[in-house]
């Protein structure tokens, strides 16, 4: 059989192709706007203005735009790219897993649930996520060496967390931000994303496994290819877990430990814990320090632990510049002003829709809206205010709004090239976005199916 020639354009290409497309859409697509309140947008306010072209100039400078927009996440990851290029340099990792590969003799199976309950548990209850970068070079070598693919590594994390957050019972990034627009508690409707989040999740890690098992059983079922990944373990060559990479392998932990619970908005959950409302400035300081603390561990001297970290930080370089890249084509599309008109067009369509029909096209509507507008608390700010009031009228709950909201959200930024979470971690795990694609597309019809099966229960009794 003769071997297709045409092979998926790389991760840079594919987003500046969408920028393109973004910046030739301002050229048809109306502008408008909407009149706002304290930076919301105001119902029925919807108005055209001055057209606003994006240009070959405005393409060209999108990127380092967008750049400049998610400078605090691209730092974020340039820090934990230095602190694993010092802890990798010790070779405390590598001892790690190897000592895990070796104690779990066979199992490493059960690592697949339990790690994707803990990431979906962060997933549905304070949005994790963006945090989730900072996972991929710490358990890509562990599934890399049991043998796995790295695409069994990324779905690990990226599904764990990704069920968690479609049905987000207490994010209060997206739900909470998105519940105080629509004017509900964030406890209304609580028990139908429990509910989602219980079979979400259930249906995620048997995917997960079924495909690992798969693998496992013949590497030639990979749809990448078993090893691929950058980030891997030699099990021919054992490195000794000594003492001082045990205490390396602490410190190590406690970084990741005193991150989840630094973000974790813990009043917001009505937990009595002591909330320390950290961010991506905190948490990279926070890697910093985690990583000179660690050279000096290893006994390092000043200029080498520098040099390592500055090239652990290079490893990341194209991680931070394809976050960076995404986020151009939400700036293109706000200076060609036509994000208000795309939001505008919804509230048109969703205008005298009997509630069923009301809640599933809020639903479908916030699909495309979401590759546009990957952000869910930047969506939920934008199109919340506009479309809840429209829920009043229809007789939908603005509970529904929201769930129909969050589920549409979460879906897409699994599967969109414009995420920019998705795309760093196939970056890291070095998976075309198409093999991505070929992996993931059957459990999401399952969940776009099984969401809008929920939405119309949630109508019925409500």
């Amino acid at each position: 059989m003769k071997e297709s020639k045409f092979h998926m354009p790389t991760a840079y290409t594919t987003l500046f192709l969408l920028i393109i497309l973004v910046a030739v859409a301002t050229w048809f697509i109306p502008a408008g706007a909407y009149d706002y309140a304290d930076g919301v947008p105001v119902a029925g306010t919807y108005h055209p203005v001055d057209p606003s072209p994006q240009g070959v100039g405005d393409v060209l400078q999108a990127a380092f735009s967008g750049f400049y927009d998610a400078v605090d996440i691209c730092v974020f990851i340039l820090m934990v790219g230095g602190f694993l290029g010092v802890v990798m340099k010790t070779g405390a990792v590598d001892a790690g897993v190897a000592t895990i590969i070796q104690r779990l003799g066979g199992r490493e199976k059960y690592l697949i649930p339990i790690l994707m309950l803990l990431f979906g548990l962060g997933g549905t209850t304070y949005g994790m996520w963006e945090e989730t970068m900072a996972f991929y070079p710490l358990l890509l070598p562990v599934f890399l060496a049991a043998g796995y693919d790295a695409v069994v590594g990324i779905a690990v994390i990226l599904l764990g967390a990704g069920a968690g957050v479609i049905s987000s019972t207490v994010n209060p990034f997206a739900t909470g931000i998105a519940a105080g627009f629509a004017g509900v508690s964030l406890g209304e409707g609580i028990l139908l994303r429990l509910i989602q989040w219980v079979v979400f999740e259930t249906a995620a890690i048997w995917f997960v496994m079924a495909y690992a098992a798969k693998v496992k059983r013949n590497p030639s079922k990979s749809v990448v290819g078993v090893g691929v990944g950058k980030i891997q373990v030699a099990m021919d060559e054992t490195v000794p877990f000594t003492p001082r990479r045990k205490v390396i392998m602490v410190v190590f932990t406690l970084v990741f430990l005193v991150m989840v619970y630094a973000v974790v908005p813990f009043d917001e959950m009505g937990l009595p814990l002591p909330v320390l409302g950290w961010w991506f400035p905190e948490l990279s300081a926070l890697f910093l320090v985690g990583g000179v603390i660690v050279g000096l561990i290893d006994r390092q001297r000043e200029a080498e632990i520098a040099e390592t970290f500055v090239a652990g930080c290079a490893d990341l370089l194209g991680v931070a510049l394809i976050i960076g890249i995404s986020r151009g084509i939400t700036v293109l599309m706000n200076d060609g002003s036509i994000t208000d008109t795309v939001l505008h067009w919804g509230e048109e369509a969703l205008s005298g829709a009997t509630p069923i029909v009301f809640v599933l096209l809020v639903y479908l509507i916030y699909l495309p809206l979401t590759i546009l507008i990957p952000s869910s608390s930047g969506l939920a700010t934008l199109s919340i205010p506009i479309i809840a009031p429209l829920g009043k009228f229809a007789g939908v709950g603005g509970d529904l709004v929201v769930t129909a909201f969050q589920s549409a959200s979460g879906l897409v930024n699994m599967i969109t090239p414009t995420a920019a979470v998705l795309m760093g971690a196939l970056a890291l795990g070095h998976v075309p976005y198409d093999r991505w694609v070929k992996f993931v597309w059957k459990l999401i019809l399952y969940f776009l199916a099984l969401t809008m099966m929920l939405l119309i229960v949630g109508v019925i009794i409500g």
